[in-house]
């Protein structure tokens, strides 16, 4: 073990929440910051081209490549778990969605005791760092780093389904973002002149140069160490073959994301004192929440064969669709290799019963059996919906005390009775769309989950079938005030000192919607309140 230097902070992990507070902290050039990445640059071609994420998912360049457990709500299946393994972490190979969720989360936490989370306050935070295409107003921010734009495509298929969702009652949108996100419409966009405009773009690269910064990648932790009065005071990581060991003189700030960051949690002694001791780990401080409370958003994917009407199944599977499309994209940035994983966006109430939508579609002129999978040889849309406020919920927790070994993750989807109720509406509420005027004229035939299933369970079995991640884990170091929770509202810790997470670990629960921004918005909260000595 060798030691490397003294800084103030050492910020675990330069995904979005690290590049973002890597920025901050740094702007003061008598502070200095260190920010350890266990994966590499981001200086890659598929991370740049908004379609690239095809080829960045399951890539062990950028990708952790972990993979759930079985999980019995998805019929014994066990699914591919997508974690960025790069600077910018997962914004350098998500969907690119700019998604607040509802004011309703952020006023929820604060009811739960969170002082300071609600719409009012975070609203600002988010502003602060935005760069919105349609300029200045009272929900938006202009001159930030983190540039929202419209998409550089459209498709008719895909208005087709913005017509038939507004002959349902839903109301049409182009801002899912003020609030209250019910309506359908195009999705914005985290590009900027279509290429995709991750964390390390917007908040790491600018103040790479700084004196007091430095970023160091290949670097992957095996341990926070703690002193005698249970103060953070270094980190442990494995550069390059080599054990070092670096300290901080201020505050650790642990930004690993969901999954990582309780693994390092764990290993570093904090955590569930049975867990720990059947991992042969020292207790250091017993928090049994950590790993806990893990939520994510399933969508249940369905497939609608149309015709009379081009997707991009045709195009994809012909060789002068795609010289056409790679020229469009070379000479315009734009159209399909411009695309984010979904263009088109909906929120509904699965019922009257609920205040605000707790559904959500991601709407995509295209099909295939798996994401990722050859496109389907005929025509057809691909309209996934999810719940937005899983009952659901599941752990992430070390396999061994091995930091190299991947974390065991449980999500337990569909495992909550609500949840399948909520399935099964919301595939029901998709085939109402599917049968209105605007669609019908297209013949759309349901060949996922198959329109002949309608009884109740065996609805809730096709969902297992057909189900898959969204990508959004959160919650697993979740951020409150009782036995169970890890965090405070300033994102300390309990029980030590001079360790903060700051991250999608500490939602208390999940926000009703893509969770990429909303870890911007802790992020500049968090630096906030670092800075301010809070």
């Amino acid at each position: 073990m060798q030691d490397r230097g003294i800084f103030d902070f050492i910020i675990i992990g330069a995904g979005s929440a690290g590049c973002v507070l890597a920025n901050r902290l740094s702007n003061d050039p008598g502070t200095k910051v260190l920010l350890l990445e266990a994966g590499g640059h981001d200086k890659y071609f598929w991370v740049n081209v908004p379609i690239g994420y095809l080829f960045t998912m399951n890539n062990p360049r950028t990708d952790w490549c972990m993979s759930l457990e079985p999980e019995s709500g998805l019929n014994g299946r066990s699914l591919k778990y997508p974690r960025g393994k790069l600077l910018g972490g997962c914004s350098s190979i998500n969907g690119m969605i700019y998604m607040r969720g509802q004011a309703r989360d952020y006023d929820q936490w604060q009811q739960m005791g969170n002082i300071g989370w609600g719409w009012d306050e975070v609203l600002p935070y988010f502003k602060k760092s935005e760069d919105y295409a349609h300029g200045i107003d009272e929900m938006h921010g202009v001159g930030g780093e983190w540039r929202v734009d419209e998409q550089r495509l459209s498709w008719e298929i895909l208005s087709a389904f913005e017509d038939a969702a507004v002959e349902m009652g839903i109301p049409r949108t182009n801002d899912f973002n003020r609030g209250n996100n019910e309506g359908v419409g195009y999705f914005q966009v985290n590009q900027k002149k279509g290429a995709r405009w991750s964390c390390s773009k917007a908040f790491l690269n600018p103040v790479r140069n700084r004196k007091n910064l430095e970023v160091l990648t290949g670097a992957e932790v095996s341990k926070i160490r703690f002193n005698n009065d249970r103060q953070a005071t270094s980190v442990e990581y494995v550069h390059k073959g080599q054990f070092y060991r670096t300290v901080a003189t201020q505050e650790i700030i642990l930004s690993a994301g969901a999954i990582k960051t309780p693994q390092i949690m764990e290993l570093s002694g904090i955590g569930d004192p049975e867990k720990l001791k059947q991992n042969e780990i020292e207790v250091v401080n017993a928090l049994p929440g950590v790993g806990e409370n893990l939520q994510d958003h399933l969508q249940i994917r369905m497939v609608f064969k149309v015709n009379g009407v081009p997707t991009l199944n045709e195009k994809a599977n012909s060789i002068l669709g795609r010289v056409s499309m790679a020229l469009e994209y070379a000479l315009f940035r734009s159209g399909p290799l411009s695309m984010a994983p979904s263009q088109m966006g909906c929120f509904v109430k699965s019922d009257s019963m609920h205040e605000t939508p707790n559904l959500e579609y991601h709407v995509q002129p295209l099909s295939a059996e798996t994401l990722g999978a050859k496109l389907h040889p005929f025509p057809a849309v691909t309209a996934s919906v999810c719940n937005l406020r899983p009952q659901s919920r599941g752990t992430v927790h070390i396999r061994n005390n091995d930091f190299k070994s991947s974390p065991i993750i449980k999500p337990n989807y569909l495992s909550a009775v609500e949840d399948k109720t909520i399935a099964v509406k919301g595939i029901n509420m998709t085939r109402k769309i599917c049968s209105q005027p605007a669609l019908r004229k297209y013949n759309p035939i349901e060949i996922k989950p198959g329109d002949n299933i309608t009884d109740h369970e065996d609805l809730v079995k096709a969902a297992g079938d057909i189900a898959t991640t969204i990508f959004h884990p959160v919650g697993t170091c979740r951020m409150g005030h009782d036995s169970l929770s890890v965090v405070n509202d300033k994102l300390q810790v309990h029980g030590v000192d001079k360790l903060r997470i700051v991250d999608a670990s500490i939602m208390p629960t999940i926000t009703s919607g893509n969770t990429n921004s909303p870890v911007i918005m802790i992020s500049e909260k968090a630096a906030s309140m670092i800075l301010s000595k809070q």
